[in-house]
């Protein structure tokens, strides 16, 4: 009786670049995801080249890391004539500024991070969301749904109020501040190449 190996299955060729696409969203490096999945930096990178076919625990280990479940990076990456995906309420990850007074819920879709990022963004007052740099040529979009915020984006600044739009530099430091005196909501669109 031959011994049995760990169970793996065939995995599609393009788990690897939604498995890059999601740590990206989350600004992970390998070395992030390595330590908060337990997955080895050697193994993600291989994973990300589709240099191996991970087991089925490996996968499930990073997904729990990139708080995305299996079948939805799964379902997203495979064929649909109509509708593509469908993310539900609880599985929208959120992202939160360092001050913990802004939180950011990725509308997008998570396989275009690299062209376009779409956000629905909620800031206290108080609140600052403050960015590096982006790629170059990066540009943002913000719509401001209610109360009022200020950008600065390469020194210059701007008060967008509800209603309002601003177009800026993402590719400088900058800076989206929660002005007003209630809760600001606004959508923030990050188109990241530049158009041609």
């Amino acid at each position: 009786m031959t011994k049995r190996k760990t169970a793996r299955q065939d995995v599609p060729a393009e788990l690897g670049g939604a498995i890059q696409r999601l740590r990206k969203a989350y600004h992970m490096s390998l070395g992030d995801l390595s330590e908060v999945s337990g997955v080895a930096k050697s193994i993600i990178s291989q994973i990300e080249r589709n240099e191996t076919n991970p087991t089925i625990g490996t996968v499930m280990k990073l997904t729990r890391a990139l708080d995305v479940p299996l079948r939805d990076v799964l379902a997203g990456i495979s064929e649909s004539p109509a509708i593509i995906q469908h993310q539900k309420r609880a599985d929208i990850p959120i992202l939160r500024s360092e001050d913990g007074l802004c939180h950011l819920a990725i509308a997008g879709a998570l396989d275009l991070v690299e062209v376009v990022q779409w956000y629905d963004f909620h800031a206290k007052p108080g609140g600052a969301l403050i960015s590096e740099a982006h790629q170059p040529g990066c540009v943002e979009h913000l719509y401001v749904i209610t109360g009022e915020l200020t950008v600065t984006s390469g020194g210059e600044t701007a008060a967008v109020r509800a209603g309002e739009s601003l177009r800026y530099r993402g590719d400088l430091d900058h800076e989206i501040r929660n002005s007003g005196e209630e809760e600001a909501h606004a959508t923030l669109v990050l188109i990241m190449r530049p158009l041609a």
